[in-house]
């Protein structure tokens, strides 16, 4: 279903961003994940739909991720992933976050660590009530809802989790360890923060008919949004660039299912 309009978030400015038209990127946004399953926004136009042009402001969002505690929950034994994690209920406009609980993915969608409750340290509540994050919501919330033909009556049960990945001298970082996947949700954003001394990291898309695609992030803020119940996603590993110097990729990933 396409939608003929779709709320604008807080600090939406109109603008060109591959192939969308300039008068109307929102719907014409929906119209393209109604249609592909997936949409690859660079940096200028994902950070202008969701507010986010402002380079002290997103610099202060980027930050949240110096303090990650690492994931201890990997069944290869890697200590290559560092992680935070929140739970939501999502609502039209209202936003609600829940009491801290586990993360749990079946092994269907995740065969390395799926099957068992992983419990995450949580995500700063500054960081849920930064602006950023509060318009990231504000446009992919409505946005979710209008292509499935719910606004504003929709209700979701969110995930947030906050992902550092480093890779340690000449170690490989495994943003997915468990290779191409889907998450078990219904919509997912993916939205790189940080990029730090490596190489790689790239993503790969497969469609339900098996066509392919593939893409690097590389600019604070350029994304990609996806229907997982079309979409498998996986993510190459990285590498340091000067295995002498810190070497890490950031990434927002916020998971949307309907309740």
């Amino acid at each position: 279903m396409r939608p003929s309009g779709i709320p604008s978030p807080p600090g939406y400015e109109t603008g060109k961003m591959d192939g969308i038209d300039e008068l109307q990127p929102l719907s014409r946004l929906s119209g393209a994940l109604a249609d592909k399953g997936y949409v690859h926004l660079d940096a200028r136009d994902f950070r202008s739909l969701a507010g986010a042009q402002d380079p002290a402001e997103f610099a202060s969002f980027a930050a949240m991720w110096s303090d990650m505690p690492l994931d201890d929950h990997m069944a290869d034994g890697g200590r290559y992933r560092r992680r935070r994690h929140a739970a939501f209920r999502a609502q039209g406009g209202g936003l609600i976050r829940k009491p801290h609980q586990a993360h749990f993915q079946s092994k269907d969608h995740n065969p390395l660590n799926g099957d068992r409750q992983r419990w995450f340290a949580p995500v700063h509540d500054a960081f849920v009530a930064h602006p950023i994050a509060q318009r990231l919501f504000a446009l992919c919330t409505p946005l979710f809802a209008s292509i499935e033909g719910g606004y504003p009556a929709r209700c979701w049960d969110v995930e947030l989790h906050q992902f550092r990945i480093e890779a340690r001298g000449g170690a490989l970082g495994l943003p997915t360890p468990e290779g191409m996947h889907r998450d078990g949700v219904d919509w997912v954003l993916v939205m790189l923060t940080g990029r730090t001394n490596v190489d790689a990291g790239t993503t790969r898309i497969i469609d339900e008919a098996g066509r392919r695609d593939s893409f690097t992030l590389t600019e604070p803020g350029e994304a990609v949004l996806l229907d997982d119940r079309r979409i498998r996603h996986g993510v190459t590993a990285i590498r340091a660039l000067d295995p002498a110097l810190p070497a890490h990729r950031d990434v927002l990933v916020v998971t949307w299912r309907a309740a």
